[in-house]
């Protein structure tokens, strides 16, 4: 367990209120900034007559012993008036000290009761946005920035005039290859459960293993394993808690008597960010360059609909991810969100997968980020029906990279010293990036890779994994 940092630079927020009420209203999240000053306020004029309190308490005790000792002494010879008055002047010099400390735990009890209310609210308020960000409610209003296909493909036309025939959908290409048993999961888990069979497995085993060679062979990014059952300061340090928490599965451990419950992660990131909570780190040490590949888990709370079928949307799925923790620096940040998006388009390009990439607006940041870009894969089983009821293709989301500057670095306490002697802490910067979740992008893989006959291309750089094979053929 760690002691979490201060979620916000409350000094900025004093200086520069307005930033993070506009930041607020263009992400679309509710929190009274006000209510916050005024609370900070009243806890901080509480905090300086505390110590006002202490620093009488210190004052009478130096002078106090002496005079005591002094009014011990005349005690012994005092008789009658003379002696009533020094007992009575000894009572009140040792109440006072007694009654200093009494008012003291009274700021403790002040404080205790204010800062509930005060945490609240400042774990609600989000990073605004960089001002290079476009202002918009929703994923609707996201910019496309540029888009990519392989030789051979373009993505002004359909499947159909692209390829000769008519596509099917990853759901038909998954029943005519055997490569999954959605009934069977279903069964033992509920809805958007599945089990990937036979080369199923194979296909999804072989990208996740080529995702995360091509992240750490060829980035030279250091392989982690991360823990997915994490405490909740853990969520709450990264940033996923409050506002995700109804995406998130509890362990109610304290049910059983333990001392604290536990969540499923819905992302490798929880676990590569918690890593280094609470610590101070070498300026040396930095840039931290992490991955992991990890079973991640996601209620998917009110997620419904037709493109939500078969394995778009699912409780439980694999996932490579990347995280740098680096300096304090708004440039360093910014050329590692690019290096980060370059690592997925080269990993796409291999694939050979049609993609584009989305600016994210305000609205779609969610709280944690201060930029973040989508890369989407084109699907020829998403998107509108036409006369015969076919799907027309669509793009879906398959990455998502993120800069958080010192957002999530703040809730952690993760912070690193400078090369000079004495030189305070500073909280570091973090980014992630998917690298590849799966199964997900089995939909783009089978669905692009095609055949009219049915069996599907298997990309060249998956091929070793797959046991040799450049195709899969219906069963």
């Amino acid at each position: 367990m760690y002691h979490p940092g201060p979620m916000i630079d409350l000094k900025r927020l004093r200086e520069e209120p307005g930033v993070f009420r506009t930041g607020a209203t263009n992400k679309g999240i509710d929190v009274d900034i006000d209510r916050v000053l005024e609370l900070d306020a009243q806890k901080r004029d509480l905090m300086r007559a505390q110590e006002d309190l202490r620093a009488e308490q210190n004052r009478l005790a130096k002078q106090s012993g002496p005079l005591i000792g002094k009014l011990m002494g005349q005690l012994k010879k005092a008789e009658g008036d003379e002696k009533s008055r020094i007992e009575s002047e000894l009572d009140e010099l040792r109440s006072r000290p007694a009654a200093l400390k009494d008012e003291v735990r009274g700021f403790d009890q002040k404080l205790a009761e204010l800062e509930p209310e005060l945490r609240g609210l400042l774990l609600k308020i989000p990073q605004p946005a960089d001002p290079d960000v476009p202002v918009g409610a929703s994923a609707d209003e996201n910019v496309e920035l540029r888009r990519w296909s392989p030789d051979g493909f373009d993505l002004s036309r359909s499947f159909a005039e692209n390829r000769g025939f008519a596509p099917r959908t990853h759901m038909e290409l998954i029943d005519t290859l055997g490569l999954a048993d959605f009934e069977r999961g279903v069964k033992m888990a509920g809805t958007r459960s599945y089990v990937l069979t036979g080369n199923g497995m194979r296909l999804h085993q072989a990208v996740l293993r080529f995702a995360f060679d091509l992240i750490v062979a060829r980035h030279g990014f250091q392989p982690m394993s991360v823990p997915v059952l994490v405490r909740e300061e853990c969520m709450e340090g990264t940033g996923f808690f409050p506002s995700g928490r109804d995406q998130t599965y509890l362990i109610e451990e304290s049910a059983r008597g333990a001392g604290h419950d536990l969540f499923l992660t819905g992302t490798g990131e929880v676990g590569l960010m918690g890593l280094h909570a609470d610590e101070i780190l070498d300026a040396d040490r930095l840039p931290l360059q992490y991955a992991t590949v990890s079973t991640c888990f996601r209620r998917e709370a009110g997620a419904a609909g037709r493109d939500t079928a078969g394995l778009y949307r699912i409780h439980q799925f694999d996932k490579v991810e990347q995280v740098v923790i680096c300096r304090a620096d708004e440039q360093e940040s910014r050329r590692w969100h690019e290096k980060m998006i370059s690592i997925v388009e080269e990993l796409l390009h291999e694939l050979g997968l049609p993609y584009r990439l989305l600016q994210c607006c305000t609205g779609d940041l969610g709280p944690k980020n201060a930029d973040m870009i989508d890369i989407e894969c084109w699907m020829p089983g998403r998107g509108e029906l036409d006369g015969d009821g076919r799907p027309t293709g669509d793009f879906g989301e398959t990455h998502s990279a993120s800069r958080l500057y010192d957002f999530q670095c703040r809730r952690l306490n993760l912070r690193y010293r400078g090369e000079g002697d004495g030189e305070k802490p500073v909280f570091c910067h973090s980014l992630n990036n998917t690298v590849l979740a799966s199964p997900r992008i089995l939909i783009p893989l089978l669905e692009i890779h095609q055949q009219e006959d049915g069996s599907v291309r298997i990309p060249e750089c998956l091929r070793e994994a797959m046991g040799g094979a450049d195709e899969l053929r219906p069963i």
